[in-house]
């Protein structure tokens, strides 16, 4: 068995677990946000009103509430669902809710690795499609609908049928301006966006084994836009080091067997790769950079769960030092703990210094919500992970999605721009 499918056998109670099959498992963790909460919240309403106790929960102290979407409180019904979440973590016992405003807050995304809140072998499941990003811990990371998720919350296990594996492979290290993002739009160019529907996208290979945790944090993320269940890598000694700088000791990690087996295997040689982009209007529609280089822009956003872990802000600052911005540029850390990071670094400094907006992290305007939504016919380079018509503002905008590292050349200059050529 693979990874994941050994993770699902542990979960059930099985000896072996094949794909195709219905299990019912055991959950480890859960999440829901000021978005999947209140919609949760609504079904636990339902069911009350139908008979069924929904007076405890299976576990609160595996349960975790973030507060990331619809923060700052854009308007008075998102300000008032964060006062719903507050009532509903009070009213369950639920301890661990990252509250805006109070300390330690952030994406969701990147809290459940900043904080350790997810762990190697373990079944997490998420009330947010980009649930899949923690799979780069080697755990199986995936997001569910309001009422599946209500059903974890009060009962602690789920229904899945196992998915068929692609397994992506790739050799040799990583050319320098060349990232993680670059390489799984790459994936999702070949595969597309439904190139993965309901399967596993496990990621391998000594490119891989190259990377940074927070690197492999980007392929797992946006194996969403191919439609994957999950996002998968098998844990390592850097994983390890990585949980244990963050106070997480006891866990038992899995790993595949040496003969898995895989539904098909893609390959890839790093020393090909370079700097891409998706065009408007999918994640699928790339393009090698230097190939639609000079086209105007009127914004660079560094931020979301695929961009703004510190690794990404490391990349944009190492283009912008020195440098001005030439158009509108925003960065906004995924979490509280990378600002704080960022700033006592100088990081903060370099992005000021630019010209840059440094801002509080939320996924307003990832998603088209608030905190910086594009007008009708803007254009703007973006390290998020989808570029659909009107997600980030105005149907008739546009965006491209890139590298942070991309994203920043390309403020300096006010067009979209290699890396590889300021």
């Amino acid at each position: 068995m693979n990874i994941t499918e050994r993770i699902l056998a542990r979960a059930s109670g099985k000896s072996r677990v094949e794909p195709g099959e219905i299990i019912f498992a055991n959950v480890d963790k859960a999440m829901i946000h000021d978005v999947s909460g209140p919609g949760v919240i609504k079904v636990f309403e339902k069911l009350a009103k139908q008979g069924i106790k929904t007076d405890r929960l299976w576990n609160p102290s595996k349960i975790w509430v973030a507060e990331d979407h619809f923060v700052p409180s854009a308007e008075k019904i998102s300000a008032e669902n964060i006062v719903k979440l507050s009532k509903f973590t009070k009213q369950y016992g639920i301890e661990k809710h990252f509250k805006y405003g109070l300390g330690q807050y952030g994406i969701c995304h990147t809290l459940s690795h900043e904080e350790a809140l997810v762990l190697p072998g373990e079944v997490y499941v998420g009330g947010d499609s980009h649930t899949n990003t923690t799979g780069a811990l080697g755990a199986f990371a995936c997001g569910l609908g309001h009422t599946d998720v209500a059903y974890v919350l009060l009962n602690g296990k789920i229904w899945f049928k196992v998915p068929e594996t692609l397994y992506f492979k790739l050799n040799g290290r990583l050319p320098e301006n060349v990232m993680a993002k670059d390489l799984i739009l790459r994936i999702i160019g070949d595969i597309g966006t439904d190139g993965a529907a309901y399967e596993t996208m496990q990621f391998g290979g000594t490119g891989v084994s190259e990377m940074s945790v927070e690197s492999r944090l980007t392929l797992c993320n946006m194996t969403t836009e191919a439609g994957a269940k999950n996002g998968i890598i098998e844990p390592d000694q850097k994983v390890f080091d990585y949980l244990e700088q963050r106070g997480a000791a006891s866990y038992t990690p899995v790993v595949g067997d040496a003969d898995a087996q895989y539904a098909k295997t893609y390959e890839y040689e790093a020393s090909e790769l370079e700097p891409l982009v998706a065009k408007p209007y999918s994640p699928e529609n790339i393009a090698v950079v230097r190939d639609v280089a000079g086209i105007e822009l009127d914004k660079s956003y560094i931020g979301s769960c695929t961009g703004a872990k510190y690794e990404d802000l490391e990349a944009a600052a190492k283009i912008l030092k020195g440098r001005k911005v030439k158009i509108r540029t925003e960065v906004l850390p995924a979490t509280i703990s990378i600002y704080r990071r960022a700033m006592e670094s100088g990081l903060v400094k370099t992005f000021m210094d630019a010209g840059v907006t440094v801002g509080p992290p939320t996924c307003g305007a990832c998603c088209g919500a608030h905190m910086g939504v594009l007008a009708k016919d803007e254009i703007c380079i973006s390290t998020t992970n989808r570029n659909f018509p009107g997600r980030m503002g105005h149907v008739e905008s546009q965006t491209y999605l890139a590298s942070p590292l991309v994203a920043a050349a390309s403020a300096v200059t006010g067009k979209i721009t290699d890396p590889r050529d300021i």
